[in-house]
């Protein structure tokens, strides 16, 4: 029984080491001269070929099969545009012009972004006279800060320092500048999209209830639309190749984790919901911060790292703040719920007595 308990635990902190091996090697594949809209085409392709089949033989069978309808196809496309064809290529566009650190520790503002939108929406409602809304409130303002603190202060270095001539140094680190902000940039429009996507998502599923059949389509979809992408910025043929094993591993890695990390994720949400997935996130930060300094030998700054804990202590103010108010939000449905059974039972109770006799028969 207790390690059971712990199941839901032990999967989402597999995904976290998922999503760093992604991050790493999906750099260091770009790196080699590999490019990022070529990787997102391979990667929805190798997602979609191993989802296909789960999406095939789980409907198959059943009585009840959602059928696919122009207005349903509509959403799916447009999910898939906005969710995965410009949000994955602006992120690994990110991912090479900035760090795997920068893109691990950017994709935590997701819950802060995705509530500023929903509040505008009215979708979350915001009472200032509530710590649970203030607490989202200073978080996502903390993870803003931490976000554009990473973008526009680097500050000194801590770990894999280099001895340059002074006058190096300065035309390394004004190179290196100009490319971090565009990369931070890149990774906020990628976040950006991340959020709109899971809000679109509400109506979309709504429309269409079948997730497994859904994420086949969308893989699909984004698969063709980042081709068509590809070929219009880069019309020469030769960035489709492979040139190395690596970058066909990387391809098919990343590929394999969008379709494991759904089924993972799928299970630990229908167990715990979709917050205590979400609170996983920042971990894949600390692997991959860890992980890039000790193995690729990126270069830890001291803005990046302030910014990081910002982002992570805005991200926990915020989930803390939703936690609660799911708990309420039970708290009160229990309630209804007991209401209603003991007006029923009163209810029954009365009709029993008004048709019975009051004295029993001897």
């Amino acid at each position: 029984m207790g390690l059971e308990n712990y199941k839901p635990i032990i999967v989402m902190v597999g995904c976290q080491f998922i999503y760093a091996g992604v991050t790493l090697s999906g750099r260091e594949a770009l790196l080699q001269d590999f490019s990022s809209r070529v990787f997102v085409v391979y990667r929805q392709t190798t997602a979609f070929l191993l989802i296909a089949p789960f999406a095939y033989f789980s409907r198959r069978g059943t009585k009840r099969c959602e059928a696919m309808n122009w207005k349903s196809f509509c959403l799916i496309a447009l999910l898939s545009l906005i969710g995965v064809t410009i949000n994955q290529n602006v992120y690994f566009e990110g991912l090479y012009l900035a760090s795997s650190s920068a893109a691990s520790a950017l994709s935590n503002l997701v819950p802060a972004i995705t509530f500023t939108i929903a509040y505008f929406l009215r979708l979350e409602k915001v009472n200032l006279e509530n710590v649970r809304s203030w607490a989202k409130i200073m978080g996502t303002v903390l993870c803003v800060s931490g976000a554009v603190l990473m973008a526009l202060l680097k500050g000194p270095k801590l770990l894999n320092l280099e001895f340059l001539p002074t006058n190096s140094i300065f035309l390394q680190m004004v190179a290196q500048h100009d490319t971090w902000i565009i990369g931070c940039l890149f990774l906020l429009a990628s976040a950006f999209c991340w959020s709109l996507w899971l809000i679109l998502q509400v109506h979309v599923t709504a429309c269409y209830p079948d997730h497994l059949s859904l994420t086949a389509w969308m893989c699909l979809i984004a698969a063709v639309q980042s081709a068509i992408l590809t070929f219009i910025i880069e019309p020469d043929l030769d960035t489709w190749k492979l040139t190395s094993p690596f970058q066909l591993y990387c391809c098919f890695y990343a590929g394999l984790a969008s379709a494991v990390t759904f089924f993972a994720q799928a299970w630990c949400i229908a167990r715990r919901g979709p917050l205590f997935s979400a609170m996983f996130n920042p971990l894949c930060t600390v692997i991959v911060t860890i992980f890039a300094c000790i193995f690729m030998h990126e270069e830890l700054y001291a803005g990046s790292l302030s910014g990081g804990l910002a982002v992570i202590i805005g991200l926990y103010m915020v989930l803390w703040g939703k936690a609660k108010d799911h708990e309420e939000m039970k708290e009160e449905e229990t309630m209804k719920q007991q209401n209603n059974i003991n007006g029923e039972n009163e209810n029954a109770s009365t009709t029993v007595d008004l048709e019975q006799p009051l004295l029993s028969e001897k």
